[in-house]
């Protein structure tokens, strides 16, 4: 048997990522899915997480904002075959990721103190039921006698990353306020995954793997924002690169004919291992331009510092079919640019819209079954409801348009693999001046 034919199927599992770069995602609050261009953004809900040193044009007190999101939807990768077999072979995962956030924030003279807590990066849980496209490839690349049947492979994904920061604003003057924080961020990724096959009709293959990957890290936020006039406000914001080291602890069946298993070819995965995955630094830049009383239009963009940042970049796998040895994927610089609008249509209900466009900055080389961040278009829509001065509620929807991608990494052995997103998100937030 060619052992390197069977690492096609062993893939690196990981959840959707909701329109960013690499690992990280921006949806930290519901609000930032109707309108997610929130860098210069002053409101009760947002600014906290988007925009912190833009707090201080709040009025004075202490505030409370809280919010649950749903993302929804399925990730799709799609294989035809070389042979004479012309079906198309899909597999989906399913989607459903609650995400939560809450905040808490004073403003007093000109100094105020914020917690905050919610997504840093990751989505949720991805199972594929019916396995992934690599058992197909396996089956086409000719390995001779290697049947798999239906049912008896599958596969499970998570990636869950969460964010507590801890910081100041303050007043320079009417114009200019500065923020500082602390950022303590736990990471967790997850890989499950079975295969059962028969090698030349008489002889059974089985291997498996339960594989968890966790890590702490720090790093620092910085941000300032500028009233410039009565129409303008300028925020940025600069997230630092966050060091991540991911330790393993894991259960890991090889097959006891070959005494193969998953952690040959993603030895990140295997039992007490230890490989740095960081989440790169972020600048955030973004104006809001109050077009009268009714009406105003958000700007923003983040740049995401991939290149700089250590991503499994320690990691040597070996290709499946040729048997070389790689490092571990480099990444491209991210970016994202967004426009959102708020109307007033009275004095208690806003319509809130927005679209935002996602370069991730990954290449299809670093596209696995089922680990595969893909550009997007975000395009949202919602409501801010105020049923008193002191209480806001929003509610918001969106959905991301993802670009279909493919992968020829096999060359002439295998026909590219084509990998697809479809996914939306709702979402409620409460926000109170207490």
């Amino acid at each position: 048997m060619n052992l390197k034919k069977l690492g096609v199927i062993c893939t690196l599992l990981s959840t959707t990522l909701l329109g960013s770069s690499i690992d990280h995602v921006q949806n930290y609050t519901p609000e930032y899915n109707a309108n997610p261009a929130q860098q210069g953004a002053i409101n009760k809900s947002a600014t906290i997480y988007f925009n912190p040193a833009g707090i201080m044009r709040l009025e004075e007190g202490t505030y409370f904002t809280g919010g649950l999101q749903i993302a929804f939807g399925k990730e799709t990768m799609k294989y035809d075959k070389k042979t004479g077999d012309k079906s198309s072979n899909t597999y989906d995962a399913d989607l459903l990721a609650p995400i939560p956030n809450f905040a808490i924030y004073k403003i007093q003279g000109d100094k105020a103190y914020f917690f905050t807590f919610g997504p840093q990066a990751g989505g949720g849980k991805l199972e594929y039921e019916d396995g992934v496209s690599g058992v197909k490839v396996l089956e086409d690349t000719g390995y001779k006698g290697m049947s798999v049947k239906a049912g008896t492979n599958s596969a499970t994904g998570e990636n869950i990353y969460a964010q507590a920061t801890l910081g100041t604003a303050w007043n320079v003057n009417s114009k200019l306020s500065l923020s500082a924080a602390g950022k303590i961020v736990y990471g967790y990724r997850k890989l499950s995954a079975d295969l059962k096959a028969t090698l030349n009709d008489s002889i059974p293959l089985a291997t498996s793997i339960d594989s968890e990957r966790t890590a702490w890290g720090i790093g620092g936020q910085f941000g300032l924002n500028y009233a410039l006039n009565e129409t303008w406000n300028i925020g940025v914001r600069y997230d630092t690169p966050i060091k991540m080291t991911f330790k393993t602890k894991a259960t890991n069946n090889k097959d006891v004919h070959l005494n193969l298993g998953f952690d040959a070819f993603f030895p990140q995965y295997d039992d007490g291992a230890s490989y740095r995955r960081d989440l790169p630094g972020i600048l955030a830049i973004g104006a809001s331009q109050k077009i009268n009383d009714k009406w105003t239009i958000f700007y923003g963009g983040n740049y995401y510092f991939n290149e700089s940042a250590n991503i499994d970049r320690d990691v040597v796998t070996t290709d499946p079919l040729t048997g070389e040895k790689h490092s571990g994927v480099e990444y491209k610089n991210g970016w994202e640019i967004s426009l959102g609008t708020e109307y007033w249509i009275n004095d208690k209900i806003a319509i809130l819209s927005g679209i935002n466009y996602a370069k991730t900055g990954a290449n299809s080389k670093s596209y696995s079954d089922v680990e595969f961040a893909l550009n997007s278009i975000l395009v949202g829509g919602g409501i801010k409801y105020l049923p008193s001065e002191d209480v806001e509620i929003i509610l918001a929807i969106s959905h991301y348009f993802y670009d279909s991608d493919s992968n020829d990494k096999y060359g002439s052995l295998a026909n590219p693999l084509v990998y697809e997103k479809n996914i939306s998100s709702v979402g409620v937030s409460f926000s109170k001046k207490l």
